[in-house]
């Protein structure tokens, strides 16, 4: 099991979830991915991603104008 994060601060929607979804294709059922934004829509669109493409949410993380998603790969 790997684990990668990956930086779409400064991105609008959609590009963080296009990013993340990107990132998840080169990876491993079971590896671990982190993704940082600060785009706050970020929030309620990758975990609506993951429950569609059966990817498990781990934890979300806000904290002064950044948000954290780690998920696992499906």
């Amino acid at each position: 099991m790997a684990k990668e994060m990956l930086n779409a601060k400064r991105l609008l929607c959609p590009l963080p979830v296009i990013r993340t979804q990107d990132k998840v294709k080169k990876m491993n059922h079971g590896d671990i991915l982190e993704v940082v934004c600060t785009d706050p829509g970020v929030m309620q669109d990758i975990p609506a991603w993951c429950r569609i493409n059966g990817h498990k949410v781990l934890e979300t993380l806000s904290e002064e104008m950044e948000y954290t998603i780690i998920l696992e790969v499906g």
